[in-house]
């Protein structure tokens, strides 16, 4: 089975941060967020990655051949024309059933369900209450795909398309991607959920699986949730030897960090190579490399290197060279 990772996109509701990284590299928990999704192709038997680059290409690459295991091959998407678009380059080298996965979540997902099912594909979904916020797969009463409506006002399904899917019949995918690409752009993209729906109208059945837990960094708001329930959940770390340092927890303090004189927590990470000195910070990343001195900070996002000094920062994102509001 191949994997194909799409990453091409610039990661706007992230500026300035990545106009310095990646997406897929912004560090949460003090990890890449794609580490984690890498963690959960363990122990299944991946012939090769086929990644979609773009943005910051170079960092990506470096990132992927020094990290991982499996054989990777970097296709860059040029035009940023959408999901469908990303997946096609990757035609030239699928020959078999493909794992697509977009690396901007991360998921509690059982991914051994595709050596077990005799389904065409399958997509993972998240049960969710706010259902007007994504795109939601409708089922039969099977449990099978019959449609993927994107935010609907009325709750015909509250099971929300989280990104994560497997096609067995991998020649129909392409069938489906070639009759998206050849009709009317939507909003400017292709998307691949039309393949898909090209996929059931041709008669194939995608099995709904769903996820337990479903965690979101596609923005500042959601990059702090996801920092909480990973310090909840094993990556905490309390600093050793700071007795003029009060701490909220949970808080992860890297060995290599300075944390002096400051109340720090809940939900907050600094990283090796940080200095935070006479602060306030609650529901933040410290990136490494950046100093905040003299300052209170809430609901951002430090990225590395950057000076923030004197300075009251809520809802804010800090680059080396930029301060600017949460998009």
């Amino acid at each position: 089975m191949k994997v194909i990772i799409p990453l091409a996109g610039k990661g706007t509701r992230l500026m300035p941060l990545t106009r310095h990284v990646p997406k897929p590299l912004v560090r949460v928990g003090g990890r890449p967020v794609m580490d984690y999704v890498m963690d959960m192709l363990d122990g299944l038997d991946i012939e090769e990655l086929v990644l979609i680059t773009g943005h910051l290409k170079d960092q990506v690459e470096t990132h992927v051949r020094t990290r991982y295991r499996q054989p990777a091959r970097f296709v860059e998407q040029k035009v940023q024309d959408g999901t469908a678009g990303a997946i096609a380059l990757a035609e030239p080298y699928v020959d078999g059933p493909v794992l697509i996965i977009f690396v901007d979540t991360l998921f509690d997902a059982d991914l051994s369900l595709v050596t077990r099912t005799d389904a065409d594909g399958v997509i993972w979904a998240k049960h969710v209450e706010d259902y007007q916020r994504f795109g939601v797969v409708v089922t039969d009463a099977d449990g099978y795909m019959t449609r993927i409506v994107e935010k609907p006002s009325e709750p015909i399904s509250r099971l929300a398309n989280i990104g994560l899917y497997y096609i067995r019949d991998w020649k129909t995918l392409y069938q489906g991607i070639h009759w998206t690409l050849g009709r009317p752009q939507q909003k400017g993209e292709w998307f691949l959920t039309d393949a898909f729906q090209y996929m059931i109208d041709q008669g194939r059945r995608i099995r709904v699986a769903e996820v337990s837990g479903w965690y979101d960094c596609g923005k500042v708001e959601t990059v702090l949730e996801t920092n909480l329930h990973l310090l909840r959940h094993g990556r905490a770390l309390a600093p050793e030897g700071a007795p003029d340092v009060v701490v909220d927890g949970p808080v992860r303090v890297e060995p290599g960090a300075v944390v002096e004189r400051s109340t720090i927590g809940p939900n907050v990470t600094i990283e090796a190579g940080a200095v935070v000195r006479d602060s306030v910070l609650r529901h933040t990343i410290v990136s490494k490399g950046a100093h905040v001195i003299g300052s209170t900070v809430v609901a951002s996002l430090i990225g590395d290197d950057a000076r923030v000094e004197g300075q009251e920062l809520r809802g804010m994102v800090a680059a080396k060279d930029e301060v600017a509001p949460a998009p």
